[in-house]
């Protein structure tokens, strides 16, 4: 492999009491194989504009309740995890939609000084980077289904609070996607839904202007026990977006209410059985 022989970062619960939540983040990595920096704009490497930025720290509470994190180490473009392998479209409504191999940012500027990405190096980069992501996570669902009947792959994203060349508006705070209510089982929306919404705190929506993406789509089988949520938030109630800087006491009134969803999702989980 191509020196990052694991793309992922496992972090496991800190307590016995291990919850049936994985959340995935496969879009705060930074890191650059070298064979691949070496054909990327140097800015694009030193500040890859479309990360979801700090998104691990916010979700580093979660190991304390029992929850098991998931964390891919490589850029997003290196290889796009949340897009579909064959590169079909998420979305058919016109709007920008980065591709499995991004070739420019969601702010339409480009990411490779020349040569761009070929037919093989697709295939490389979803041997080493997609795929064993995927196979991690199925490896952790059939763990936790051997001791829960209902488990839950919650996909943490977050972006800026305003992409024009997505939607001409600005995005509500937390947006809930579930693929229109078919990747989850319905209470556990509308637990989300209520648990995001308390104390109105933040906007809230539910499955607008995002969906889900390929990996909440993949995984979420409720009919199984397998329900999958995928939480997008802007990254200005918990950083500063200009300065792409954590801000801690933003953050931690939000991860107050990321650690009353999940238990409450937990909760939920277990009235399903």
């Amino acid at each position: 492999m191509d020196d990052l022989s694991l793309p992922f970062k496992i972090i496991k619960p800190h307590k016995a009491n291990v919850l049936p939540i994985i959340i995935s983040i496969p879009h705060s990595g930074t890191e650059f194989p070298p064979s691949i920096a070496s054909l990327i704009y140097p800015h694009i490497l030193q500040k890859p504009e479309d990360t979801d930025w700090y998104v691990d720290d916010l979700y580093q509470f979660a190991s304390e309740m029992g929850i098991t994190i998931i964390q891919a180490r490589a850029s997003r473009y290196v290889i796009d995890l949340n897009r579909d392998p064959n590169n079909k479209a998420l979305y058919n409504d016109n709007r920008h939609i980065t591709s499995l191999l991004p070739t420019k940012t969601f702010s339409n500027k480009d990411i490779y000084v020349n040569t761009l990405p070929a037919e093989s190096d697709v295939a490389k980069r979803l041997e080493q980077y997609y795929w064993p992501y995927y196979q991690k996570i199925t490896q952790l669902l059939q763990e936790l289904k051997q001791d829960f009947p209902h488990v839950l792959l919650f996909d943490a994203h977050s972006i800026k609070r305003y992409v024009p060349t997505i939607s001409a508006e600005k995005f509500p705070s937390l947006i809930l996607g579930n693929q229109d209510h078919k990747t989850a089982d319905l209470k556990l929306i509308q637990c989300g839904l209520d648990s995001l919404g308390k104390d109105n705190l933040y906007s809230v929506s539910d499955n607008y202007p995002f969906k889900g993406g390929h990996i909440t789509r993949y995984f979420g089988q409720p009919s199984k026990g397998i329900h999958a949520l995928q939480l997008e938030m802007s990254q200005d109630i918990y950083m500063d977006e200009e300065i792409v800087k954590y801000n801690v006491a933003k953050a931690e009134t939000v991860q107050l209410l990321l650690q009353s969803l999940f238990y409450n999702l937990n909760k939920v989980l277990k009235e399903l059985t």
